[in-house]
């Protein structure tokens, strides 16, 4: 991708950002804080997250030994998810909701490439951004950087091999994959925090509820965005995705197809 077709696509992530800074930052956040959960949980996440964050490892140096042109979209895809997980819009109950980012890098690279981008992605927030913590990555990048990836990965692939149209598996893919990982967290608190009465599976249905009236909004206005990006990129950088397979070349809109002379 040359640097002209990134700055296109920058242009997008530059909205985001410019919204980002009209939004409070005094709101608990939907990533789950520095020290809210017990040691043995925030230690069983880390062991859960370390597997995928190797093979995800080895995916990524995988792709750009074979593929050094596509360190910038793999980057774009990062940056991509950082932007919009920072936005943090409130929810009924003074907490917040935000949204993911991970179904563009997924669908790109696969969701275990996704997962190291989420892992650093959530670092960099708990460090600048007081989003989150370290204690709690582990948990954190199960929910965001495991589970939502392979959730959007599969609807994505799913999708397609069902006929569905680009854009539909595009859109599914990002808003399913949001929404699975804010039930993720829901489920990582209901077992940290079982309810006094119903047990984990009440405090779980809580949980859950207390972040639906804001997270489904959110979920399919980021499903919306990454179809909007990946049609930016079928534009500009269709070398790029061809060789990432999102789609074949019989795939792209006529419209979009550059006339060789």
């Amino acid at each position: 991708m040359s640097l002209r077709k990134f700055k296109r696509i920058g242009l997008l992530i530059t909205y985001i950002i410019a919204v980002y800074i009209f939004f409070p930052d005094d709101v608990y956040a939907m990533h789950i804080m520095e020290g809210f959960l017990p040691i043995n949980w925030a230690a069983f996440w880390w062991i859960v997250m370390i597997p995928f964050v190797i093979a995800g490892v080895r995916s990524i140096k995988k792709t750009v030994t074979l593929h050094p042109s596509l360190k910038m979209l793999l980057g774009m895809a990062g940056a991509f998810a950082f932007v919009l997980s920072a936005l943090k819009i409130p929810s009924v109950t003074g907490s917040s909701s935000h949204p993911t980012g991970v179904g563009l890098g997924a669908i790109l690279f696969g969701p275990t490439a996704m997962t190291v981008l989420g892992m650093i992605v959530l670092i960099f927030q708990a460090v600048l951004l007081a989003h989150g913590g370290i204690t709690t990555l582990g948990a954190n990048t199960f929910s965001m950087g495991v589970v939502g990836p392979f959730v959007s990965y599969g609807i994505y692939r799913g999708a397609k091999k069902l006929g569905a149209p680009l854009w539909l598996s595009v859109f599914l893919s990002a808003t399913v994959g949001n929404l699975m990982t804010y039930v993720t967290t829901s489920i990582q608190l209901g077992l940290a925090f079982p309810a006094a009465t119903g047990g984990v599976m009440a405090s779980v249905l809580k949980f859950m509820s207390i972040f639906a009236f804001t997270q489904v909004p959110l979920a399919i206005s980021e499903g919306i965005l990454t179809v909007m990006v990946i049609n930016v990129l079928s534009a500009y950088s269709q070398k790029e995705l061809q060789i990432l397979a999102v789609f074949t070349g019989k795939e792209l809109p006529t419209s979009k197809r550059r006339v060789k002379t």
